[in-house]
């Protein structure tokens, strides 16, 4: 591919929600760090895309991506942090009303 597209795919952990790695479809998960491979789980494919800069994405930006890939062999993408009321609601002891 050239410079402005990059033939991408996309995996994610089995371990936690809405994390990803993407890698160059080619090279595929060979520049991935063993010691990351081992946290994220082993990777399940979950699509395979063509990744120009100006594509528009949910959460990352495609030319960062591409950069990445092509500086590291692999991009990372985290999920959401979550939100902190959200977390205080989740430990907070509910009440059993009847």
């Amino acid at each position: 591919m050239t410079d402005d597209k990059l033939l991408c795919e996309i995996f994610k952990s089995p371990r936690r929600e809405e994390m990803y790695l993407y890698v160059e479809k080619r090279h595929g998960l060979v520049d991935v760090p063993e010691a990351l491979l081992a946290k994220f789980g082993v990777p399940v494919s979950a699509m395979t895309l063509i990744l120009t800069p100006e594509k528009r994405l949910a959460r990352a930006c495609a030319a960062d991506i591409m950069a990445a890939i092509r500086d590291k062999g692999y991009y990372l993408q985290m999920p959401p942090a979550r939100e902190a009321y959200l977390l205080d609601l989740y430990r907070a002891p509910t009440e059993a009303r009847y």
